[in-house]
This record gives C-alpha cells, sequence and structure tokens, in this order.
C-alpha cells in the first residue's frame, strides 16, 4: 500500500479526535459550572427559565422560579450559572446604573397632526395623492356619461348573445372578460 492510500484515512482518523477532543473540554467545563452552583447563584436552565439556587444535591438542584414557588430541576438541565448582576439586569430589569432618565426633551405625539408642519397646513395647499386629472374633451359632461352607458349596454348585450348561442349548441370562438369556464 502507498501512503497516498493511507493518508486520507489518517487525516479523518485526526479530525475525529480533535473533535471529540474539544466536546470532552466542553463537558468539563459544564460539569465543573454545575458543581460549582451554590444556594443563592442565578440560574439559566437549558429551557431559558431564570431562576434562584435554592438547594444543591448530587443529581438535583431546587430551584426558586418565582417568590415562594419551588421547583426541582436535574443538574444536568442547568445552562449556565449567572454572575449576580447579570442575574439581576435580567430578572428584575435593573441595569445597574441609579441614573435617572432625561425625559423633559423627549415628547411623544397625541396624534399624526402634530408631526405636520404648521406652516404648511395653513396654506390650504392639496396633497397630490398620484391620481391624475380627467382629459379634457370637446364633449359636454352629460354627452360623455351618455356614451359610456351605450358602451356599457352594448358589451352587456355581446355576453347575453354569447351566452345564448352556447346554449343553442353553437360553439363559440373565445370568452370574453368576466367569463368563467362552465364545467
Amino acid at each position: 500500500m502507498s501512503l497516498v492510500t493511507i493518508l486520507p484515512f489518517i487525516v479523518l482518523i485526526g479530525a475525529m479526535f480533535l473533535m471529540t477532543r474539544s466536546a470532552k473540554k466542553k463537558q468539563q467545563a459544564a460539569a465543573a459550572m454545575r458543581n460549582d452552583m451554590q444556594p443563592g447563584s442565578g440560574v439559566r436552565t437549558i429551557g431559558g427559565m431564570y431562576a434562584l439556587v435554592k438547594e444543591v444535591h448530587d443529581d438535583m438542584v431546587l430551584l426558586e422560579v418565582a417568590p415562594g414557588v419551588h421547583a426541582a430541576y436535574a443538574k444536568n438541565s442547568i445552562g449556565a450559572v449567572l454572575a449576580d448582576e447579570e442575574y439581576n439586569r435580567i430578572v428584575n430589569g435593573d441595569d445597574g446604573h441609579d441614573d435617572d432618565l432625561d425625559l423633559e426633551g423627549t415628547l411623544v405625539p397625541d396624534d399624526a397632526s402634530s408631526l405636520i408642519d404648521a406652516d404648511s397646513a395653513s396654506e390650504g395647499s392639496k396633497i397630490d395623492l398620484g391620481k391624475k386629472p380627467e382629459a379634457v374633451s370637446d364633449e359636454p359632461a352629460d354627452a360623455k356619461a351618455d356614451t359610456d352607458t351605450e358602451s356599457a349596454d352594448a358589451e352587456a348585450e355581446a355576453k347575453s348573445d354569447a351566452t345564448s348561442e352556447v346554449k343553442a349548441g353553437g360553439k363559440r370562438e373565445a370568452k370574453t372578460d368576466g367569463e368563467a369556464d362552465a364545467k
């Protein structure tokens, strides 16, 4: 056998060794973290729940999930032991600073009318909503309305003729707009 044939197997075995070694280190670090838990520590479970440690046993931990509410968890279900500052920041919303926020300059309007400039609102100008004015034609408005009505009547009549033709057994070449296939 040549070295070229054996080399891929050696590389594969080396990669597997390195991956298992790093995984073992992570497991050992997690076990050490769980063993160093003390009553009163803030923890996060692997499910994402934050709680305080009340009692630590060999394979079990008693957690206070809410004031006066205790729950027993497996020690392996603890995802992280948190520092006191971090636990208080997350659970109680404390940011660790006692500074009061300066809210004097921040105003939230009650309605949208206060968001526009007073000058532009007083001018009374119309807002362009993207509609284009109708083209001016030579016909008066009444004549144009009559033309629109006549074209709508002619279209409706054509549809009814096509429908009666189909009912009578004749074949139609194409459908008009708005018609669906009858099955």
